[in-house]
């Protein structure tokens, strides 16, 4: 096995020449540098490269003409093939972390972490132990083995997992804040989508989508304005849809399972059976002879005032 190149100094730590483990995802390098005051890097890069600025003040330019101030507490995105040039502050020159990777997943990762062609840069995590701590762990799996291939790419998906978190509790935020409804109307809203897909198998995440809410917000709000959650509600409201089937309707189990939006009949039978205590099939039978019992009993009440 041969040695990856490792760099480590006062001012600059590197982990660098990995091969690409992954067609996915998969780490190139990562390092640490605390830069000296105009330390320029002019560059076109064949893969992405994000950086974490820990302290400090810099310069990130695009080739468009672009040129953004940064400071601690920021992240910046360089992408493949495009020209740009980043340097440090000449009074004040930043510490910055970094990983660079390739991937066909990571433009989609990126996005979900709050990255587009026109937000390049981004508040990073306002922890930043959240980052700090996967890169290090990057930096300590040195030699190229089968293991630490492994470890590489493990701490690398946890960070992007900790950067796509702190994206959506920024926009649920965001959402919270900007909203222009009240939670009462987004419970409305929310209702009158069930009542015309629940047929569909829709799930929570395709009701908040469908709002443009978070579906933390989402199921907030029907906290407050019925005290159970939405994932509840569209249970209870498929099994109540069902019930009125097995009565109504001579269709088997499975059709109605079909009808109301489950996929998988067994899995609908054990969420009726936890809402009513019996399954379907046995409610049929029981509502039917329900049924069947108050004819009777009315037939006999005709037949005594026809005496």
């Amino acid at each position: 096995m041969r040695n990856v190149k490792y760099t480590d100094s006062v001012t600059f730590r590197c982990l660098e020449h990995l091969k690409e483990t992954s067609l996915d995802i998969s780490l190139i390098h990562a390092g640490k540098e605390n830069c000296k005051p105009s330390h320029i890097c002019t560059d076109t890069r064949n893969e992405f490269i994000l950086h974490f600025i820990l302290s400090g003040k810099g310069f990130y330019s695009l080739n468009n003409g672009k040129i953004y101030s940064l400071s601690a507490g920021q992240m910046f995105l360089i992408r493949p093939n495009e020209p740009i040039t980043y340097g440090s502050d000449n009074i004040d020159p930043w510490e910055y972390t970094w990983i660079g990777f390739n991937g066909v997943r990571a433009d989609a990762i990126l996005k979900q972490c709050g990255f587009s062609d026109h937000k390049l840069v981004l508040p990073s995590p306002d922890e930043p132990k959240i980052v700090t701590e996967c890169i290090e762990h990057m930096l300590e799996c040195r030699k190229l083995t089968s293991a630490n291939d492994l470890r590489r790419e493990a701490w690398m998906l946890i960070l992007f997992s900790r950067l796509i978190d702190y994206h959506d509790k920024c926009s649920q935020k965001r959402t919270q804040e900007n909203s222009s409804y009240s939670t009462k109307a987004y419970v409305e809203l929310a209702v009158e989508y069930i009542k015309y897909y629940y047929k569909d198998g829709i799930n929570v995440s395709d009701i908040a989508g469908h709002l443009g809410i978070s579906r933390a917000y989402l199921n907030s709000a029907f906290q407050k304005e019925l005290g159970i959650s939405i994932q509840k509600f569209l249970i209870d409201y498929r099994m109540y849809k069902a019930a009125n089937l097995l009565v109504s309707t001579p269709d088997t189990i499975k059709e109605i399972s079909g009808a109301i939006g489950y996929e998988d009949q067994l899995n609908f039978s054990k969420a009726f059976k936890k809402k009513f205590g019996i399954s379907p099939k046995n409610y049929r039978v029981q509502k039917n002879a329900t049924i069947l019992y108050g004819e009777k009993q009315l037939m006999d009440h005709k037949e005594d005032f026809a005496g």
